[in-house]
């Protein structure tokens, strides 16, 4: 008994209109969410309103330092302390002498927290160093 088909199959091709919209939904996806994960911005860090503030220019290679409600400072979306921050910091000082740091502190945040950081900053020699603030919103 022969029990093959007697018809003849295609094998399968690639389909490649597929691939090429969840290449192009992906790279969509990834375009959108890198915009806002390149300022090393915490979501949950609310800064302070000022009437005064200018939107700053960024420059390439700023470092940005996200100090929480309770006083944790992060840099690069990592939790450091003040030993690993001042560590840190001369490392960098080492390389670019003239590094500006942008500190945005919480609105909650006790002033003895945003001082320590300061401190930190001195102490690693950093002097250029700007305060993040949200414009402050318009009435309707």
């Amino acid at each position: 008994m022969n029990f093959r088909s007697r018809a003849h199959t295609e094998p399968i091709a690639l389909q490649l209109a597929p691939m090429i919209d969840v290449i192009l939904f992906l790279l969509t996806f990834f375009l959108l969410t890198w915009n806002i994960a390149r300022y090393e911005t915490e979501l949950d860090v609310r800064v302070p309103t000022a009437r005064q503030g200018e939107a700053p220019k960024r420059l390439p290679g700023e470092i940005i330092l996200n100090v929480k409600k309770d006083g944790r400072v992060i840099l690069n979306k990592i939790p450091v302390s003040n030993e690993q921050l001042l560590e840190k910091l001369k490392e960098i000082v080492k390389l670019f002498p003239e590094q500006a740091v942008v500190l945005r502190a919480d609105e909650d945040v006790e002033y003895k927290y945003v001082i320590s950081v300061l401190d930190v900053c001195r102490a690693a020699d950093i002097w250029n160093v700007a305060f993040a603030t949200a414009p402050e919103e318009q009435p309707k």
